[in-house]
């Protein structure tokens, strides 16, 4: 996790690729578009959490 200034108060940016290494898809809403059945992949609320030290 990057914290920094380019993404904008309250967003959070995940790169989705198509690399079994950045399975970015696994973290996201499962709901999809009931006409195109395409995933939510950009609508989905997030919850961040600084890890314990």
């Amino acid at each position: 996790v990057r914290v920094t200034e380019a993404v904008r108060a309250g967003a959070v940016f995940v790169p989705f690729v198509k690399l079994a290494d950045s399975a970015a898809n696994f973290l996201t809403n499962s709901a999809a578009d009931p006409a195109s059945k395409i995933p939510e992949y950009k609508v989905c609320a997030v919850r961040l959490e600084r890890p314990a030290q």
